[in-house]
């Protein structure tokens, strides 16, 4: 079975049209995952947004580490000046306004006064055993975060007994240094724990402990809220992703299984969907292939009729030559094989003109889209040709008259000699068709942006329903006076494939002034000032 696209073995070098479009690294993916790819890539900077929020959190904390700083220093200066008789109450005062648990240690590192020991249980931690499932899976999904923002994690919080305070890291600077010092801790169920010691006086230190749960509250329910929208982003995304590959990828595998079934051959069953309803790019590379299938069906139809157009061409100067030859063996008559030997030659030369214009018309379509066209001045080469055919003498007294403008018309961009074979072509007919004496006229007119060149005669000019069938190749039809075989049948075929070459047009009109004969009109684009 043929592939799908067809590819020669040899590749030629890549023009830089084609290496401008190459694609490297996607070139093996169809385009709807590279559209959801370019549309999740850039969700994904939106989900960015996640990992920003770590550092918010980690600026929040910095934020309460240093407020529970200045609160353990307030609270020891605080301490340091209220009578120890007034202590206990002052302490419970400032615990219940900052929301955190505070200590008051001695320099051997014992407990000397807790808010807890003294019923104010305002810093519980929580069990995480015991909290329900969304918990569990907001700490699952805050622990997958943290490992992919690479957090740093910080050492879990672990309460100390009570003679064994100066296993408090902060405690412990505070008492060596007498300056205040803190802490964050990670709790049970992964919310900071923020401690805090400061010195008072000389003996003592407080110690404070805050376990700020409202950070990981806020970054939560931050995190939700991108999350909705994230969510939400994606679905759209996705979904106008399957749209646009839709709208774009199911056209374009249309188009191609169409052009792969016209490759393989089966242009004249083949319907390449236009796309009527579609303005875009797409729509228009969509009429562009059915016009080339429809003009490629034109183009196989016309050679298979081409061919056998050419088939019975050439079959009757062939029988005729075969009877001919055929009979020189049976006959002895010198009278008779001179005859013989003249229809030969006459075969022989109709086979040669035929087989010349034949090669010619088959060849003209590639030759012209190569051809390099230049300004030509028609009105120049149609004179030169008239003078040609004078200088040559031209038959039965016909005359040629070449109603030339005054003024210098404008130039025509086409092939010289190609032209010069129209119109050669155009007055070699007139002049077949003219009556003795006849006037072969030939004029030049700028209509709009064309030049109108009219070769007219005074035959018996072309029926209306002729005008059409006389430009079909082989297609002959020739004054009774004229011998023959003299013609092949496609001098107004090539012609008009001449002057469609040029972006021109060649037909046959009626005559003005109502006089017999026939207007040849051919009309070419004047060359555009640059």
């Amino acid at each position: 079975m043929a592939p799908d696209i067809a590819s020669p073995t040899n590749k030629p070098a890549a023009s830089r049209d084609e290496r401008d479009l190459a694609l490297r690294w996607s070139a093996r993916l169809s385009l709807t995952p590279r559209i959801l790819a370019v549309n999740i890539f850039a969700l994904a900077m939106l989900a960015g947004g996640f990992f920003y929020l770590d550092s918010y959190r980690a600026r929040i904390v910095d934020s309460r580490v240093a407020q529970a700083s200045r609160e353990a220093t307030l609270i020891a200066q605080a301490i340091a000046s209220t009578p120890k008789i007034d202590r206990d109450a002052l302490i419970l005062r400032l615990a219940r306004t900052s929301g955190s648990r505070i200590r008051i240690y001695d320099r051997a590192g014992r407990v000397q006064l807790d808010t807890r020991a003294m019923g104010l249980a305002n810093v519980v931690l929580r069990d995480p055993d015991k909290d329900p499932w969304n918990q569990t899976a907001a700490r699952f999904l805050d622990a997958v975060i943290d490992k992919v923002a690479g957090a740093d994690r910080v050492s879990q919080f672990r309460e100390r007994a009570p003679d064994k305070g100066l296993e408090w890291p902060d405690l412990r600077t505070a008492f060596d240094t007498g300056a205040t010092t803190a802490s964050v801790w990670r709790a049970p169920d992964r919310t900071p724990v923020i401690t805090a010691a400061a010195p008072f006086g000389p003996d003592g230190a407080v110690f404070t402990t805050v376990n700020a749960r409202d950070i990981t509250q806020t970054v939560r329910v931050e995190r939700f809220r991108l999350g909705v929208v994230l969510g939400v982003a994606v679905g759209l995304s996705i979904f106008l992703s399957l749209f646009l590959a839709r709208t774009i990828v199911r056209p374009l595998r249309r188009l191609a299984r169409a052009a792969v079934r016209v490759r393989l051959g089966r242009a004249r069953e083949v319907v390449v969907p236009r796309l009527p309803e579609r303005r875009d790019e797409i729509g228009h590379l969509a009429r562009s292939l059915s016009d080339m299938s429809l003009a490629l069906r034109a183009r196989i139809d016309a050679t298979e009729a081409f061919a056998a157009d050419l088939t019975h061409e050439l079959k009757n100067p062939l029988a005729s030559l075969r009877s001919a030859v055929d009979s020189l063996a049976a006959i002895r008559d010198p009278a008779l094989q001179e005859q013989l030997l003249a229809v030969v030659r006459d075969d022989v030369l109709r086979l040669d003109r035929l087989i010349s214009d034949i090669s010619e018309a088959s060849r003209l379509d590639a030759q012209l889209s190569r051809a390099k066209f230049d300004p030509i001045d028609l009105a120049a080469m149609i004179a030169g040709l008239i003078a040609q055919h004078e200088t040559r003498g031209v038959e039965r007294g016909v005359r040629l008259r070449f109603d030339r403008p005054v003024d210098m018309l404008p130039m025509v961009m086409g092939e010289g000699a190609r032209l010069e074979r129209v119109f050669e072509n155009l007055i070699d007919n007139a002049i077949s068709f003219s009556p003795e004496g006849g006037t072969v006229a030939l004029s030049l007119a700028v209509r709009g942006d064309m030049l109108e060149a009219r070769v007219e005669d005074e035959g018996p000019g072309v029926p209306e329903e002729a005008r059409e069938a006389i430009f079909r190749r082989f297609h002959s039809v020739r004054p009774e006076s004229e011998e023959f075989g003299k013609h092949s049948g496609l001098g107004l075929a090539i012609a008009r494939t001449i002057v469609e070459g040029h972006q021109g047009s060649l037909g046959v009109e009626s005559r003005e002034d109502r006089m017999h004969g026939a207007r040849f009109v051919v009309r070419l684009p004047l060359v555009q000032p640059a």
